[in-house]
């Protein structure tokens, strides 16, 4: 596994809401952090506060970027989340790409086993595992420096959660930066470079993951 460059991309301090934290941790470019826990731990408020999409205080930064001095669409450009069940709003897939995406869309596609005819098929004749990884090309597609991702690979079949793992670590070693929910001590070993256990709404650092 490449190593991240070790300079710090995000930086989390003190980030906490009246349901979780406070929560202090660095993150760099290249780098996955891994986080596990029992549900209801908080994990998914952690990831929705990170994109402020839940009222939070503390700070974070984006390449030394205060998200305070950004607007909230720049933040979430940069900060990509995914929660577990992606929504759509459009009777597509494909419709929720814009023209510019499209070359990139096309080039994620078959590294996800997903045929491009999928684009054009209405999104409730897909399966929750091509949604899911549909979801997986629709955050990638929006270049993020950051993504967040609560547990994508749940719904998928073993070929499918193999092929996302070698996309993300691909994405990895390009520079992308990835927190990863997950309740698969294989795939945090896979894919994490650090993990943590979220128990009770804290984070524990669990160490360097091999």
């Amino acid at each position: 596994m490449i190593q991240p460059n070790g300079t710090a991309l995000l930086r989390i301090r003190n980030l906490q809401s009246p349901l979780a934290g406070p929560f202090s941790f660095d993150l760099a470019a290249g780098e996955c952090l891994t986080i596990s826990g029992p549900s209801g731990a908080g994990k998914s408020l952690l990831l929705r506060m990170l994109c402020d999409l839940d009222p939070n205080t503390g700070e974070a930064l984006l390449d030394g970027l205060p998200r305070s001095g950004m607007s909230a669409p720049a933040w979430r450009a940069g900060v990509v989340y995914q929660p577990a069940e992606a929504a759509w709003w459009l009777p597509t897939a494909g419709d929720h790409f814009k023209p510019a995406q499209m070359a990139r869309v096309r080039e994620l596609l078959p590294q996800l086993n997903l045929s491009p005819s999928l684009l054009a098929a209405d999104i409730s004749r897909l399966s929750t595992g091509e949604r899911q990884r549909m979801a997986l090309v629709r955050s990638l597609a929006c270049k993020p420096r950051v993504l967040l991702l609560d547990e994508p690979t749940a719904a998928l079949d073993p070929a499918a959660v193999a092929a996302t793992e070698q996309l993300l670590q691909k994405e990895l070693a390009a520079g992308l930066a990835i927190i990863l929910v997950t309740h698969s001590e294989a795939q945090a070993q896979t894919l994490g470079h650090r993990s943590m256990t979220m128990c009770k709404r804290r984070l524990t650092e669990n160490g360097t993951t091999p």
